[in-house]
């Protein structure tokens, strides 16, 4: 059998903001391409030129800030919720011995 390692409490943050940062562009990414779509497709109902940075500044910066704040809520009460539990199954396991 190998050795129960202890869990690391200070890798905790790097994994959360590392999730949450990737999680916040992905969002970025997608609305931004949504709401390019949308424009376009409203201003050519409309005949009108497109106004691209309505895009960014009204639709793909505030769904990623949204995202990014829950990406952060989530990966950080399940990553908690890990390392509790890695440590209680690595104290198990050293008192098993």
């Amino acid at each position: 059998m190998s050795a129960a390692r202890q869990p690391r409490w200070y890798v905790i943050p790097l994994r959360v903001l590392l999730v949450a940062f990737l999680l916040t562009l992905l969002a970025f990414a997608v609305s931004l391409l949504l709401g390019i779509l949308g424009i376009v497709i409203s201003a050519r109902l409309r005949g009108l030129h497109p106004n691209m940075t309505l895009a960014y500044r009204h639709i793909a910066l505030p769904a990623a800030l949204a995202a990014g704040a829950v990406a952060l809520i989530f990966a950080t009460v399940l990553e908690v919720r890990n390392y509790r539990q890695a440590r209680t199954l690595a104290q198990i396991a050293r008192a098993s011995r």
